[in-house]
């Protein structure tokens, strides 16, 4: 994920953290009914984020395998070139000495 895609994701979900608080302190209810309103919108926003995140890293996860399987190809392949190339060395000097 990229830099400007976290920060405004995580603006994102300061802005709505923040307009829902404002207005559950702003509406005229009892504190009891307020804090219970403020808790469960807490606990949504976490599980929210909490998903969002999840999501992302799973996206990232799956980037890296993909990116250690493409290198441990081509670094097969790479040595794959290398032996044959030690190879047709050692039957070119072989054939030098005899």
């Amino acid at each position: 994920m990229g830099k400007g895609t976290r920060n405004a994701l995580l603006g994102f979900v300061a802005g709505a953290a923040a307009g829902a608080l404002t207005g559950i302190l702003v509406a005229p209810e009892k504190g009891a009914k307020t804090r219970k309103k403020i808790s469960k919108k807490v606990k949504n926003v976490s599980k929210d984020i909490t998903e969002t995140l999840g999501e992302k890293v799973d996206n990232l996860k799956d980037s890296v395998n993909d990116a250690v399987h493409e290198m441990k190809g081509k670094a097969a392949k790479a040595e794959e070139k290398v032996n044959q190339k030690v190879n047709a060395t050692a039957d070119k000097a072989k054939a030098a000495a005899n």
